[in-house]
């Protein structure tokens, strides 16, 4: 059936509804009355439902109170409701328990509305949840979900949010948050943006990031700002920075503070910084404390310390821990340690962990070695890499090797390449020393401390990287050890230099050797300076060798003194004969 021939019946249907209320049918005139009230007219409609209604016609009472408080006579309507509900009308119980809770009469209410609900009416079972939930009353729970399953959209939304917290407050239960998903789908699939948004939230939680801003864009397109935003964030992570700007700005213009956070960012990785701080204020001027701290930020890298300062009191006394944090290190590099403290403890106490990093490193400055251990544990304990390294440290001093072990793993595990080679030092120092490699030996296998030992190697650790040359030369393996001695000497080790040299020399390049011996020699190295010495003596050169004696003796340590005097008075002696 088209729309002209539908059109057609519907004009048809009500002309014999309008003959047969004329010859006095009340049901006749109760439909008839409905439909010129659905259309909006209301003096057409109210002879035909006051009629009907007189017949006795329930449905027509509900409708005729809808009338009349459609006209603003909300009292009578309210009569009228009442002789519907007790004729078993769930609509009009509906409809009166709104009533009385508009009048502020709640028991009244719940009694109309229990009613209501306990026929299976969807708007009413939703309007006694509310006033449950209002109220604080158990049980809105189940009236939601009585809504929700007869398709009431904001009843499934609701139920879902529910749901959703419970989860949160078992600490995730999977149960709630499942069933939760389901709620959120039924009302988003019937145009719910809320719902779309919370369910492209679990949906970009889980991963499936595809599924999640098809239902962001859904909802975007509504007119759901955070949506706009999400969907923003997914496009910038997808490389998509252009369309994510588009979104932003819509957000953004909407009041979206994040977006304009978003925004700004965008444009200071550009460089383009006047935009920037335009899009930052636009998000302070929404209510968002991100926009403060972000232009305190963006102040600071521009070299503007009073304007950063500015901005970062500004986030700070709203709350922002991070700007607490950094306004107290803008303090302390001005020379105001006392006046960083309070705002290093005001973000500690919020949950930075940086801070509570800052406040130990404040204590550690001041000697006082127990209360900054306090806050190293602290920020620990919440996975700073750093702070870690330091409790580590601080275990080892006072002899807890298992403890210190602990620390070190994780700040290791963190990427602190001081923090490997001091947990490679302790497993180290457990070993029995390996024996010395025999030629045509095979070579034996990287124990856990090297294992470590080349991690911190590998982010540039110096001695870390002298030390696996060292293994891996008692290991068999010559190239592994020339390789690290020469990363380590290239970057300044003497002790990279000096074993360089050796491995080198035995190879017959002494040349070589010599040249690394000099600059382990000169950076300190004693044994570097005796075997300069030797070598100067072997070839003769006497005042050469005398030279680098005295420098070994001054350098130590004292078998090396020792051995130098003898050799520099045997030189002194060939010299003078």
């Amino acid at each position: 059936m088209d729309f002209a021939e539908a059109a057609a019946d519907t004009v048809e249907t009500e002309a014999r509804h309008r003959r047969a209320a004329e010859d006095g049918d009340a049901a006749s005139m109760s439909v008839l009355g409905a439909v010129l009230l659905r259309r909006g007219d209301l003096d057409g409609a109210e002879p035909y439902l006051r009629a009907a209604t007189a017949a006795g016609d329930r449905a027509a009472a509900n409708n005729l109170g809808v009338l009349l408080h459609q006209r603003g006579y909300p009292d009578e309507a309210a009569g009228w409701w009442r002789v519907a509900a007790v004729a078993g009308s769930a609509a009009a119980a509906h409809a009166l328990g709104r009533h009385h809770r508009e009048r502020g009469d709640e028991p009244a209410a719940e009694y109309w509305l229990r009613q209501s609900a306990e026929q299976g009416h969807a708007l009413g079972a939703y309007a006694l949840a509310d006033l449950m939930e209002h109220r604080g009353d158990a049980g809105s729970e189940r009236w939601l979900r009585v809504a929700a399953e007869q398709g009431h959209r904001e009843a499934a939304y609701r139920l879902a949010r529910a749901l959703e917290r419970r989860a949160d407050g078992d600490g995730g239960a999977e149960a709630a948050e499942e069933t939760a998903e389901q709620w959120y789908r039924q009302a988003a699939a019937r145009g719910h943006r809320r719902a779309a948004l919370h369910l492209g939230v679990i949906l970009e939680k889980r991963g499936e990031v595809k599924e999640a801003g098809r239902w962001y864009l859904t909802a975007a397109k509504e007119g759901e700002s955070r949506a706009a935003c999400a969907l923003g964030f997914l496009l910038r992570d997808a490389g998509d920075e252009e369309s994510a700007a588009v979104w932003w700005l819509r957000a953004a213009q909407d009041g979206d503070g994040n977006a304009a956070n978003a925004l700004g960012a965008l444009h200071a990785a550009r460089g383009e910084y006047q935009t920037a701080e335009r899009w930052y204020r636009t998000a302070t001027d929404a209510g968002d404390v991100n926009g403060a701290y972000n232009l305190g930020l963006l102040s600071a890298a521009q070299g503007r310390t009073a304007q950063a300062e500015q901005w970062y009191r500004r986030a700070a006394y709203a709350g922002h821990r991070e700007a607490a944090n950094a306004l107290a290190i803008l303090l302390l590099q001005a020379g105001d340690p006392h006046g960083a403290e309070p705002w290093f403890s005001k973000a500690a106490e919020a949950g930075s962990v940086d801070a509570a990093f800052n406040l130990g490193i404040l204590h550690a400055g001041r000697g006082d070695d127990r209360t900054a251990l306090g806050w190293y544990e602290r920020a620990a304990a919440a996975g700073h890499t750093e702070a870690a390294l330091q409790v580590g440290m601080a275990r080892l001093r006072d002899g807890d090797e298992q403890e210190a072990e602990r620390h070190l793993r994780c700040a290791a595990g963190g990427g602190s390449a001081e923090a490997a080679f001091r947990l490679a030092t302790v497993l180290d120092a457990r070993q029995s020393p390996p024996e010395p490699h025999t030629l045509g030996q095979p070579q034996t296998p990287k124990t856990e401390c090297e294992e470590w030992y080349g991690r911190a190697a590998e982010q540039g650790h110096r001695r870390a990287q002298v030390r696996v040359g060292m293994l891996a030369a008692a290991r068999g393996d010559v190239a592994e050890a020339a390789r690290w001695y020469r990363e380590a000497a290239e970057a300044g080790s003497r002790n990279g230099a000096f074993n360089l040299g050796l491995l080198l020399a035995r190879d017959g390049n002494e040349r070589e050797a010599a040249l690394w011996w000099s600059r382990a020699a000169r950076a300190g190295h004693g044994r570097a300076a005796l075997r300069l010495a030797l070598l100067a003596a072997r070839r003769g050169e006497l005042a050469e060798g005398r030279r680098w004696c005295a420098r070994a003796v001054e350098l130590g340590p004292a078998e090396v003194a020792e051995r130098a005097a003898r050799l520099s008075e045997a030189l002194h002696q060939e010299l003078t004969a």
